[in-house]
């Protein structure tokens, strides 16, 4: 074994393991008995890809991208361990666990890119590093197919025209100001006198 096959092996192998990470785990981690949530952070469906081609043009871009910029984790966590705890953490346990993570993303780049043709769910969550760079990078079911459909064509509603509408005649518009004003002075009148007379 050369000296680059004794690094990268146990790498690849990190990477393997963080990625196939049982999801039950994961529920001990996430809260405090309260199992009203999913283990995988819910994606947005409103922008997900529903032909074959789009699917498998974002496992495509996800694949690329983790490998590319899987190296982005460790300064990810060691920010994100720095906020949660103190620096001395943050900087000793994130860089470990960007390290870890790094390794997972590297995983999942080389599964998605070697099972391109196969439509799946993203594995890692965020699907892009720099997607909600402040969420700790979780794993979720490997190899789950994305059975996402197109939602069916929604019918074009015609407004029929509205029917015209006889307009009737307005009554004239009294104005019973004055009757107000000689009702107001009356009996301020009348007080003033009342009141003059003791």
């Amino acid at each position: 074994m050369t000296k680059l096959d004794r690094f990268f092996a146990p790498l690849l192998l990190t990477g393997l393991l963080t990625a196939y990470t049982p999801l039950a785990q994961a529920d001990m981690q996430q809260g405090y008995g309260d199992t009203s949530y999913t283990a995988a952070p819910l994606i947005d469906k409103s922008h997900q890809p529903t032909t074959y081609g789009g699917k498998v043009g974002r496992k495509a871009s996800s694949a690329f991208a983790n490998l590319t910029t899987s190296w982005l984790e460790i300064p990810k966590n060691m920010i994100n361990t720095t906020n949660q705890s103190n620096v001395f953490y943050g900087i000793v346990g994130g860089l470990f666990k960007g390290v870890v993570n790094m390794a997972g993303r590297l995983g999942v780049g080389v599964a998605d890119l070697i099972t391109i043709p196969i439509p799946t769910k993203p594995v890692a969550y965020p699907v892009y590093i720099w997607e909600d760079f402040d969420v700790d990078t979780t794993y979720g079911e490997v190899f789950r197919l994305d059975t996402t459909e197109a939602p069916p064509a929604k019918p074009v509603a015609v407004a029929e025209p509205a029917a015209p509408v006889a307009q009737q005649p307005s009554a004239p518009v009294v104005d019973h100001s004055d009757e107000y004003t000689r009702d107001t002075n009356r009996t301020l009148d009348n007080y003033f006198k009342k009141e003059m007379m003791k």
